[in-house]
């Protein structure tokens, strides 16, 4: 394991460019640090007890200038992320925590099987918080310079933890981006959502799994969680279904999607909830769809993606006793960088506009996508499979011709 690890950190030293950030610069960057933490309010013992010996971390940066050589399907999203493994360990937690998680239901609204998704997504139920030290982290991310007043004003919040006691700087841990805790939570999210739940004066995300599900409570409930209503639900969609349907831009009372001929997965007529949802269809035409109400969104405060969303949703539904989907996610081609900006440069020239030729598989490619399909009289669901892949002229393999 340790002479892996020696081989792969040699390979990300070689195949990255020197960092534009030396050790002078940042430690320029850390006296203007201290004038703002200052300016900020911080008392000067708090900044100098703190910033004398944060260091500048190579390893963050090369993180945050990397980009993903494939774009990632959301088959292989969801399959890592709810697995059975995390189901079972899931329901386990949620029979352990039973009662705090009831205490928590009656306070904020959120009910308890939610709760411990969104912990065994972030952190695996806590098994894992990141081991990068959040002030070296959020200091060499605001000298990096590219998010440098996000990550300094994230860097000032931090000291302010700090100040307050909640945790020791030696303890204050977390990923490369400077996400914390059990939660993992940003120190702005800290600070106005962080609760002592267990009343031991410490608002303590990383030793406390009370007080960690208690902060993802008030989180929740901040930002608009409906008490007694879902996330959303799988559904089946009719054969002759209009893919130009799907997505936000169309939410529908659950009426009309039931008189467009959606049913649940076993062909029982949607509930009569008078609710709103979108239809979401994250892998096609030949993948799950899904009902996406006002909860939906609200977990996508807490992260943007839609995958995200639904992993949070479908595995708090598994552990609270729900089947498997009854459609699983097809696998999507592999296409790396390169390949995605041929797709894109292809449906430019073509006239169905993807947009920037990035690389990026982003909502513009994927409705340009949806154009050529409805063009070709193919299902026009946006999603990037093999025919039309194909058929545009971007083959999935190495090289992408």
């Amino acid at each position: 394991m340790a002479t892996r690890f020696f081989l792969i950190s040699l390979f990300l030293f070689f195949s990255h460019p020197a960092l534009a950030l030396d050790q002078e610069s940042f430690a320029m960057c850390i006296s203007k640090l201290r004038q703002a933490g200052l300016e900020a309010g911080l008392p000067a013992q708090v900044i100098s007890q703190h910033l004398d010996d944060v260091k500048l971390n190579e390893k963050v940066v090369e993180l945050d200038r990397s980009q993903p050589e494939f774009t990632s399907s959301f088959a292989d999203y969801f399959t890592r992320r709810v697995s059975e493994q995390r189901i079972e360990k899931g329901r386990e937690k949620y029979r352990r925590h039973r009662p705090l998680l009831d205490t928590l239901t009656r306070e904020y609204g959120i009910p308890g099987h939610y709760l411990v998704a969104f912990w065994g997504l972030e952190t695996n139920y806590g098994g894992y918080l990141g081991n990068i030290p959040t002030l070296d982290a959020l200091a060499t991310l605001t000298c990096e310079g590219r998010r440098g007043d996000y990550f300094q004003g994230e860097l000032l919040n931090a000291l302010r933890i700090l100040q307050a006691g909640d945790v020791d700087a030696s303890q204050m841990k977390g990923s490369w981006a400077g996400a914390m805790g059990q939660t993992q939570f940003m120190p702005a999210v800290f600070l106005k959502h962080a609760q002592d739940h267990d009343g031991d004066g410490r608002r303590d995300l990383w030793g406390s799994t009370e007080d960690a599900l208690a902060s993802g409570a008030h989180f929740l409930q901040a930002l608009g969680w409906e008490r007694e209503a879902r996330w959303g639900r799988e559904v089946r969609l009719p054969k002759d279904f209009d893919y130009q349907l799907t997505g936000f831009g169309n939410k529908r009372p659950l009426a009309d999607w039931a008189e467009l001929g959606l049913t649940l997965p076993n062909g029982q007529p949607l509930p009569s909830a008078e609710m709103e949802a979108a239809v979401i269809v994250p892998a096609g035409h030949q993948g799950p769809a899904f009902l996406a109400y006002h909860n939906f969104r609200v977990i996508m405060g807490w992260n943007r993606s839609e995958s995200y969303a639904i992993a949070v949703g479908r595995l708090a539904d598994r552990i609270a006793g729900a089947s498997p989907l009854s459609q699983a996610p097809p696998q999507a081609p592999r296409l790396d960088r390169e390949q995605v900006t041929r797709l894109q440069r292809i449906l430019n020239e073509q006239g169905f506009d993807a947009g920037e030729e990035d690389g990026l598989m982003g909502p513009g490619t994927r409705k340009a996508i949806a154009r050529y399909q409805q063009a070709n009289d193919l299902v026009a669901d946006g999603f990037p499979g093999e025919e039309v892949l194909t058929r545009i002229g971007v083959y999935p393999g190495p090289s992408g011709e």
